[in-house]
């Protein structure tokens, strides 16, 4: 979804212009009306964009959940981009045949193993079977970052996610999954367990720090998700040392035991790094960080 200027703004908002220029009032009813319209083309844009990607990301071939994958990243990407549509956003998710997060669940994460075995009579049963085509690489890819991008926008969605056991399924896919996947998945555990007490305990319960530092210490795994994995410590101590009652001793404990003195002390003093820089230089400073915490295991 790309929000433009609609033309007929262009007259509309000339003559509000000089309304206001004539008027000691700074509220005019040209102007309210521009205003009333830009709201509602937002809120069929935002409402359209969603229904169109949801129809094809629940289909039953995975080449058309891709498609609609693809078009709701695109979408969250525009929303991103414009304060009053990331609030229609917000507000849309309210609204249950509008909701993202249950579509990603319920079929790009769905795992074919715990679908039950179907009963006999099934087979002779007048409807005929659904067959689901099963979730591909770049499926699982654009769906975390369909997650991802909605926790972000929309904090509510974090709940969402608990409710479907997210960190139990995102563990899941970055033990069994490629690449790909788990460099997504590593962002996407970030975005869900933002300011998210309840999820930040899932992730504790299934030992995320004992998996993501196992994974960072194999040297067989590729190296750029090691890396991915130093960046996530990094940010994941970061956070935890910011909030007023964090169980540090816990946390940095294991960090020790997992990857070694000199490691932890690297990510102790390294997760405190670039809050006053720019977007671009602090994602610099992390991968910068990130190496070095990956060199040190080198030593240890």
């Amino acid at each position: 979804m790309n929000l433009k200027k609609p033309l007929w703004a262009e007259g509309l908002n000339s003559e509000t212009e000089s309304a206001s220029s004539s008027s000691s009032s700074s509220t005019t009813p040209v102007g309210e009306l521009v205003s009333s319209l830009n709201k509602q083309r937002i809120y069929r844009e935002v409402t359209l964009a969603l229904r169109t990607g949801l129809r094809d990301a629940s289909a039953e071939f995975s080449f058309l959940r891709v498609r609609g994958l693809r078009n709701l990243l695109k979408f969250l990407r525009s929303v991103a981009e414009s304060e009053s549509a990331i609030r229609l956003f917000s507000h849309s998710q309210s609204v249950r045949e509008l909701q993202v997060l249950p579509v990603l669940f319920e079929n790009s994460f769905k795992q074919s193993k715990d679908d039950p075995i179907p009963n006999l009579d099934h087979i002779f049963s007048v409807e005929p079977m659904k067959i689901t085509s099963p979730s591909t690489d770049t499926e699982i890819a654009l769906a975390l970052r369909v997650l991802e991008g909605c926790c972000l926008l929309h904090r509510g969605s974090t709940a969402s996610a608990h409710q479907f056991n997210a960190i139990k399924v995102l563990m899941n896919i970055l033990s069994t999954r490629g690449v790909l996947e788990r460099g997504a998945c590593l962002d996407a555990f970030i975005s869900i367990m933002l300011d998210s007490s309840t999820n930040q305990m899932d992730f504790e319960a299934c030992r995320g720090i004992d998996k993501v530092a196992k994974l960072m210490k194999d040297k067989q795994a590729d190296e750029d998700i090691r890396l991915k994995c130093g960046e996530f410590l990094l940010l994941f101590i970061g956070h935890i040392n910011s909030r007023e009652r964090p169980p540090k001793l816990r946390v940095h404990e294991d960090i020790r035991r997992l990857l070694g003195e000199r490691s932890a002390s690297l990510i102790w003093a390294a997760s405190q790094f670039g809050s006053t820089l720019d977007p671009e230089q602090r994602q610099t400073a992390l991968h910068i960080q990130a190496r070095r915490v990956l060199e040190s295991l080198e030593m240890y």
